[in-house]
């Protein structure tokens, strides 16, 4: 039986001062924004510790998705319970997944061997944080038509399209695999697109897991492919777990709306700083020359943007440019929204 102490203060390793406490305290933060929102832990925990310097860019990824398999396994399971999950569709899911998830790894190490990796794999996670940046806005824009058009009102067990949700999965298996990144948010999008009329919690349902046998091959294959720091891998996962527990007791009474936006932000931030970071020809030459003030700019121009170009989506669809229904009505409480709209009828307190 391992003995979690002594693996942490293993190597010099120490807990919970140093390190240690930056790596707990980085994976309770982003556990309670997941339990909030819902959203994938891998987008927004990678880029968190690349910045923190607790390591390379493969061992981050192969802890982070070590942690993910832990906490997504618990959420996979309450929704199992409840029967949420479209249990078909995540299995075509899953077929494709796995072994793109399980090759990832390596097709990455056989394409850019030695002082290469750590490189290319900051730039995948750049790349591949803006894409869940913008899929997730997607995801929003589409669910916002669908809810005006009354497009929910079908049934929440469509009809299974095997070869395109193949290909969905295989396309995410492997972006989770290479960057632990799209597992919450890229395949959800596709879902979305896939099988509109898929209930929201059957979407989340489906996803987490699916997610569950991604992660973990993802996680094993990383895990051969690089090596597992468990100094790093063990204070993530204390701090990751109760903070996503923390997050799912506390989401009905914290205002969602504001969070998942800032997300949309955080990801594109964090997306160009990393590609800033890892010395991509278009943005820089390293970490020696890196340009925060660029990309803090980025940051506040989104900042005002976000709620504009929003708001001029809404007006598009009919509705005002603020008000309801809300981001989280529109990714949660379909009917209730459908509802509302139908009789204005004031929203229940809670």
């Amino acid at each position: 039986m391992l003995d979690v102490a002594t693996v942490l203060l293993a190597d010099g390793v120490g807990f919970p001062s140093g390190e240690s406490t930056k790596i707990v305290i980085a994976g309770f933060v982003v556990g309670v924004v997941v339990g909030i929102t819902g959203m994938g832990g891998g987008a927004l925990m990678t880029p968190a510790l690349i910045f923190l310097g607790v390591g390379d860019a493969a061992t981050v990824v192969t802890a982070d998705l070590t942690a993910a398999a832990v906490y997504k396994t618990g959420g996979a399971a309450v929704h199992a319970r409840e029967g949420s999950p479209n249990l078909k569709l995540a299995g075509w899911l899953i077929l494709g997944s796995v072994p793109m998830a399980f090759l990832g790894p390596h097709l990455l190490t056989w394409f850019a061997p030695g002082a290469e990796l750590d490189y290319y794999l900051k730039v995948a996670i750049g790349f591949a944080l803006l894409l869940a940046a913008s899929t997730y806005a997607l995801r929003l824009y589409i669910q916002l038509r669908h809810v005006r058009s009354g497009r929910f009102a079908g049934e929440s067990d469509p009809k299974i399209r095997p070869v395109p949700t193949l290909l969905v999965g295989a396309l995410g298996g492997l972006l989770v695999g290479v960057t632990s990144v799209g597992s919450g948010s890229v395949i959800m999008i596709a879902l979305l697109m896939l099988y509109p009329t898929l209930s929201a919690v059957k979407l989340v349902g489906t996803d987490l897991v699916q997610a569950v046998p991604l992660v973990l091959a993802a996680a094993v294959s990383n895990i051969i492919a690089h090596g597992l720091d468990w100094g790093l891998a063990l204070p993530l996962i204390l701090g990751s777990v109760p903070g996503t527990i923390l997050g799912a007791k506390i989401a009905p009474r914290v205002p969602t709306s504001f969070i998942r936006r800032a997300i949309v932000i955080v990801l594109t931030m964090s997306g160009l700083a990393l590609l800033d970071k890892s010395g991509w020809a278009p943005m820089g030459a390293g970490e020696d020359d890196t340009h925060p003030v660029l990309i803090g700019v980025a940051g506040l121009a989104l900042v005002v943007l976000v709620p504009v170009v929003w708001g001029l989506l809404r007006r598009g669809v009919g509705l005002p440019m603020f008000g309801t229904p809300t981001v989280a009505e529109i990714e949660g409480d379909r009917r209730g929204t459908k509802n509302r709209d139908r009789e204005s009828a004031p929203s229940r307190p809670g």
